[in-house]
């Protein structure tokens, strides 16, 4: 369990967020208190939000009833000689997208590169995920530049960078997103270091280098 200043700092960091009025922080409200659970995203964010709803979402999301309820068992699990357990094995990432339409974005993903969409949150949406194998995309509604003119294409900066197994498999690829004639920063090339890649460019000018090994 993590410390308990720790998890003062969560709850008011959730107190922050929600005076805000940043939405992602209305779904996991209305998930773990009852009394926002059938109120709105708007509604919620309208709501009184107090440092004690704060604490109790944090208890409730570490499965406890109440603050008070963590309290005590934070407490008490101090007080003992903790073993030390197994490493945490991180076992998935998504790199997060930052786009100007969300459906946009869902469509060319799906429709040019092969993923699907997992889920898409909001009305109007502004957050949402797209994947194709163990490969994850957030997509981050943002309505104004988070660049400074054309720094992405003049410094190649990538958003993401996605691997393949094989040499085939990553000039088969190219030769795929190129039949759903996809926009290229980069086409096919043989790197220095030994990998074949290509970037791909999305709607938002997002970098999406895709490589693999040269042989």
């Amino acid at each position: 369990m993590p410390n308990l200043e720790n998890l003062r700092k969560q709850a008011k960091q959730y107190l922050r967020w929600h005076r805000e009025r940043y939405y992602p922080v209305a779904a996991e409200i209305r998930a773990s208190l009852p009394q926002f659970r059938h109120l709105a995203d708007n509604e919620i964010l309208d709501a009184r939000f107090k440092l004690s709803d704060a604490q109790e979402l944090v208890a409730r999301q570490m499965g406890f009833e109440g603050w008070q309820t963590l309290k005590s068992g934070a407490q008490t699990m101090s007080s003992h000689i903790k073993q030390p357990g197994p490493a945490v094995l991180l076992s998935s990432i998504a790199a997060q997208l930052f786009v100007a339409d969300i459906k946009r974005s869902c469509d060319f993903y799906t429709g040019k590169l092969g993923f699907h969409v997992d889920f898409v949150y909001g009305e109007p949406p502004f957050y949402g995920q797209v994947s194709r194998d163990r490969a994850r995309f957030a997509l981050r509604l943002v309505c104004e530049s988070v660049f400074v003119g054309d720094i992405r294409a003049r410094e190649h900066l990538l958003s993401a960078a996605i691997t393949v197994d094989t040499a085939d498999e990553v000039k088969r690829l190219f030769l795929d997103f190129q039949m759903a004639e996809v926009s290229f920063h980069q086409t096919f090339k043989k790197q220095p270091w030994g990998s074949r890649d290509f970037i791909v460019l999305d709607p938002d000018g997002n970098l999406i280098l895709f490589s693999g090994p040269a042989d």
